[in-house]
Parts: structure tokens; C-alpha cells; sequence
């Protein structure tokens, strides 16, 4: 049997870190680093969702919408469509094939403001 609480725990800290991280390659300028990690942070926190929810240990999945689904939470339209934004990136750092070109200084600070914003939320919500 596994230990739900410690599951939560883990993928919740993992995300934490995930964010901190994220935020130094951006003020680095490590730009799609850094936009990887802001995936990364979401995908996480969305696994101790779905560890609350399911019970079980998540997937081995990078989706986003398929973590959101199966976890039972209610998103607006602007964070569902952010999450999209953010599964560009995830492909960028795992999958060499899908290069795509770093977006500017601007959008980047928007696409971090918005990773944070959506990170606290889903960590208050669990």
C-alpha cells in the first residue's frame, strides 16, 4: 500500500523547487531552460493532485490537460489555454526534433508570471 500523504509530498516539493529553479535560468537568460522548468513545476504539482485524487502514483505523462483531467480541478479558459503555452516547452527540452525559437524577453516574463500565479493556486487548492 502506498503512503498517499508522503506521494503529495514529494511531487509537491519537487514542483517548489522545480519553480525556484525555473525562476534562475530566467534571470540567467537561460529562456526555453528556463520555460522547461516552468512546465516542469505545473506537471508536478498537477502529479500530487492526481495522487490526492486517484489515490495511486501518477502516470508517467508530460500532459498537462491529461493530468488536469483525471484530477478532478476546474480550470478557467485562460489557464487551460496557458497550460497548452507551457506543453511547447516541455517538448523543447525532452525532444531535440521540436526545436522552436525562444520567445522574447517580454513574453517570457509574462509566460514566469503566469507559471507562478498558476503554481500557487494549484499548490493552495491541494
Amino acid at each position: 500500500m502506498i503512503d498517499i500523504q508522503k506521494q503529495i509530498g514529494y511531487w509537491r516539493d519537487q514542483a517548489v523547487s522545480d519553480m525556484e529553479t525555473a525562476e534562475i535560468l530566467i534571470k540567467k537568460k537561460k529562456f526555453l531552460h528556463g520555460l522547461f522548468f516552468c512546465h516542469l513545476s505545473i506537471e508536478k504539482i498537477l502529479k500530487a493532485h492526481y495522487s490526492k485524487i486517484k489515490k495511486e502514483i501518477p502516470p508517467k505523462t508530460h500532459n498537462l490537460n491529461y493530468l488536469t483531467e483525471n484530477s478532478d480541478l476546474v480550470l478557467s479558459p485562460d489557464q487551460v489555454n496557458f497550460l497548452g503555452i507551457l506543453m511547447k516547452y516541455q517538448l523543447e527540452g525532452r525532444y531535440p526534433e521540436n526545436t522552436i525559437s525562444s520567445p522574447s524577453v517580454k513574453t517570457v516574463e509574462e509566460y514566469l508570471s503566469k507559471t507562478k500565479e498558476l503554481f500557487e493556486w494549484l499548490k493552495n487548492q491541494l
